[in-house]
């Protein structure tokens, strides 16, 4: 079986109450009591059918149902091609693969091996994966690849654009994965990352896709500018592509209102499931002000934009900034979006508040990089923070807010710190003994009303020094939760192997429900 996903189980933290009445899970007091974290807990444990030291297994998208798992591993290194091809080949040092596990009942199995169509070294397959809902459609990132080609299908190997960086689109007919599609950027260039970590968003069908590329250069600004610029190094774009039967196609080029160098536009992006919003971070965004986007006053603050699609034209509807921008807080490295487009939640790992639980003191500054998460709601076109996220068990340098994820109705938010240094295992253990640094956790909150709650803090069953143990995917419900510690060491293959720290930086993906 799998392993990692949703618990509703205990935390604390001052809570935000619905103004129509008290959670079921507060008492009269105000004290959070926790549910039955028993109803949850891990019930998979899941490795490559290759384990590989230096593999990174440990990227993760699910189906809405939670039935089918896709795990990347950018740092694989099988030469192969195509779909299952010989996993034990390691003459092509960060290929890169994913590979697709599917339950039945509560049995996990490996469905799938996937590697690019023109496989090489450096190339990092897997970096970033993105899911339809019925799981039957998959874009892979390959930032690393280096082909110079433009637009679909066009010319795998030609080399000649270093790290422009490509997308892989896989499609399932029954139990059969084939590659349907190859995409690059109108605009391919070296160092372009197209495609990157953060960078790929699926609408619920799989009609629309969007894709970063937070290394792309022009200055342009807004939608469809002047993609030949090359003035604005590292400003970074995102490019949206639309499927009419198995035909792709590129829709649109966007840039932020206030394009800059090093900005990072794309770093992370969320579609809505019609596709028709998308919500895209700037992490590198250097903005103090949300009224004030030039100002650059407060170096690496953060950003996000939100793009509105009517028909076939999209406008800028919003541009987000926290309540408490700080250097490098890098807002927007990483986004989740309700189906609805109604509930958005951002992650700033950067953030430096020691603040924990609900809406604290965001103007303290002494715990760098301790990290936040935002809710941000929208009302018509407006769009307000709801509230501020932090862990129970702050500490400096957790990046609480690496990663986050959402269900579709928007309720249910899991956070990532994949920094944090607890040694405890399982479900609502020790949060306070910071003795294995690196190790990770993840924190589930939950929503009743406008009242935000922390309900879980989850750790791996086997957690180790560097793991990261917090990459995070969530089914639609909330009720399936894959956990990816990209630097988990067992040599383990395959569905609850033994652990073991054989095969350093192997990684691992753990399922919860």
């Amino acid at each position: 079986m799998i392993g990692a996903v949703i618990v509703l189980a205990g935390g604390c933290g001052r809570l935000a109450f619905d103004p129509v009445g008290i959670p079921d899970d507060v008492t009269s007091d105000g004290r959070f009591e926790a549910p039955d974290s028993q109803a949850f807990a891990q019930r998979a444990f899941i490795k490559a059918s290759n384990t590989g030291a230096g593999d990174g297994f440990g990227r993760v998208a699910l189906s809405a149902d939670g039935s089918t798992l896709a795990v990347g591993a950018g740092g694989e290194r099988s030469a192969s091609t195509g779909v299952d091809g010989d996993q034990a080949d390691n003459t092509a040092q960060g290929a890169g693969a994913v590979y697709v596990f599917v339950r039945s009942g509560t049995t996990w199995a490996q469905q799938a091996y996937l590697k690019a169509s023109n496989t090489e070294a450096t190339d990092f397959f897997g970096s970033e994966l993105a899911l339809t809902a019925d799981g039957s459609t998959l874009a892979v990132g390959a930032p690393g690849e280096d082909s110079g080609a433009v637009g679909v299908d066009g010319n795998q190997a030609d080399n000649d654009a270093l790290s422009s960086g490509a997308v892989y689109v896989f499609t399932r007919a029954g139990t059969t994965w084939s590659q349907q599609s190859y995409l690059k950027p109108s605009n391919s260039r070296i160092g372009q990352f197209f495609g990157g970590e953060g960078g790929l968003a699926f609408s619920t069908d799989g009609s629309t896709l969007a894709i970063g590329a937070y290394g792309e250069d022009s200055a342009a600004t807004g939608v469809g500018g002047n993609q030949n610029s090359t003035a604005a190094p590292n400003a970074g774009a995102v490019y949206v592509f639309i499927r009419a039967g198995t035909t792709w196609i590129q829709q649109v080029y966007l840039k932020a209102s206030n394009t800059d160098a090093d900005d990072g536009f794309g770093s992370c992006i969320a579609l809505s499931g019609d596709g028709a919003m998308l919500a895209i971070g700037a992490s590198g965004e250097s903005s103090g002000d949300a009224a004030a986007p030039a100002d650059n006053s407060v170096s690496r603050a953060g950003a996000v934009y939100v793009f509105t699609r009517v028909n076939t034209i999209w406008t800028q509807q919003a541009y987000l900034k926290a309540f408490n921008p700080g250097v490098n807080a890098r807002l927007g490295t990483r986004l989740a979006l309700a189906t609805d487009g109604a509930t958005l939640v951002v992650g700033a790992p950067g953030e430096a508040s020691r603040a924990s639980g609900i809406d604290g003191d965001q103007a303290d500054t002494s715990a760098p990089s301790a990290g936040a998460a935002y809710v941000f709601t929208r009302g018509g076109t407006a769009w307000t923070q709801q509230a501020y996220l932090k862990a129970s068990n702050t500490d400096p340098g957790d990046a609480f807010g690496r990663v986050v994820a959402l269900s579709d109705d928007g309720s249910i938010v899991a956070v990532g710190a994949w920094n944090e240094s607890s040694a405890a295992s399982g479900i609502d253990g020790d949060q306070a003994d910071n003795m294995l640094a690196s190790a990770g956790a993840v924190y589930m909150f939950g929503r009743v009303g406008t009242g935000w709650s922390q309900r879980a803090y989850i750790k791996a069953s086997n957690p180790g020094g560097s793991d990261q143990f917090g990459r995070v995917a969530l089914g639609a419900t909330g009720s399936t939760l894959a956990i990816g510690a990209d630097f988990e060491d067992s040599a383990a293959t395959g569905i609850d192997g033994a652990p073991s720290e054989s095969a350093g930086n192997s990684g691992a993906v753990y399922v919860f429900e």
